[in-house]
């Protein structure tokens, strides 16, 4: 894992404007403050072994919607803005093919989202010959209520999971699904295999403790998807960093590498100050 980490960030900084980028490092984490779609295309081929995306839903458009009962706006930042299905469209196609070149031929993606991207990403995904292995349901047992009343109430968001070659064998670690503590989700049956609806809330209070990303994922989540999907001393890549909870996660876990991809400083920032706080409990003997 060390040398080959040690081989893509070299790659990466043969490029002086990219390798400016690495705002943080702490022995296997890395933070890098850049566009995704500049710094994907300086990764060396086949070279990760997993990818969790949360890619922008572009649905900062000036309506509302609730949070913590109260009226807010959606707005989230220009990064969330949608210029048109055509550049939308164009945009997810370029992260994804890159993504594509830089997975190993076992190496998995996972891809976030709700109904006004998840589509085009499976799409896409498809497109580019990755072949889908799950479509998961994550049901949110306390989702907002909805504000207009003209819809149902939304609760839940995918994610996929589809693997870069048919024809090699990808990690997955069934006994560790099968039989490991889920007590958080009342679909898990105990011993039982695990299927494709997990019940995880949104993230808890003491993971915003320093504040938090608009599109902030649950560590449960990501703790889950990288056990399920992971092996010891594997490089996992989220191009979408937001407030770090793949990269948390993965620390938590252990004995995995962490390469993050953020283009808001706020968001690196809060990255930091919540993998210091980690370290700084288990060095206490804490778990958080």
């Amino acid at each position: 894992m060390e040398e080959l980490l040690n081989i893509i960030i070299k790659d990466i900084s043969k490029t002086n404007n990219v390798a400016e980028s690495i705002v943080y490092q702490d022995k296997e984490f890395y933070l890098f403050k850049s566009n995704s779609l500049d710094l994907l295309p300086q990764l060396p081929d086949n070279c990760i072994d997993m990818i969790f995306a949360d890619p922008p839903y572009m649905l900062s458009n000036d309506g509302v919607t609730c949070y913590a009962g109260k009226m807010v706006s959606v707005n989230k930042g220009d990064w969330d803005k949608s210029s048109g299905f055509d550049s939308d469209f164009n945009f997810h196609q370029r992260w994804i093919s890159e993504c594509k070149r830089i997975l190993k031929p076992e190496g998995t993606i996972w891809i976030s989202g709700t109904y006004h991207s998840i589509y085009i990403c499976g799409f896409i995904l498809q497109k580019e010959a990755f072949h889908i292995l799950n479509d998961i349901t994550w049901y949110k047992p306390n989702a907002a209520p909805n504000l207009s009343r003209t819809v149902f109430a939304a609760s839940h968001e995918n994610l996929i999971w589809a693997r870069k070659d048919k024809n090699s064998r990808h990690v997955f670690n069934y006994e560790l699904m099968k039989s490991g503590s889920f007590n958080e989700d009342i679909f898990k049956n105990e011993k039982k295999q695990m299927r494709s609806v997990w019940a995880i809330n949104s993230p808890k209070p003491s993971e915003k403790i320093f504040g938090k990303h608009p599109t902030q994922k649950p560590l449960d989540l990501l703790k889950r998807i990288i056990i399920s999907s992971t092996k010891e001393k594997s490089i996992i890549l989220d191009p979408f960093s937001g407030g770090g909870t793949t990269g948390i996660a993965a620390q938590e876990i252990g004995n995995r590498a962490y390469i993050g991809i953020e283009i808001e400083q706020e968001y690196i920032d809060l990255t930091v100050k919540r993998l210091k706080h980690l370290q700084k409990n288990f060095s206490l003997g804490y778990q958080v």
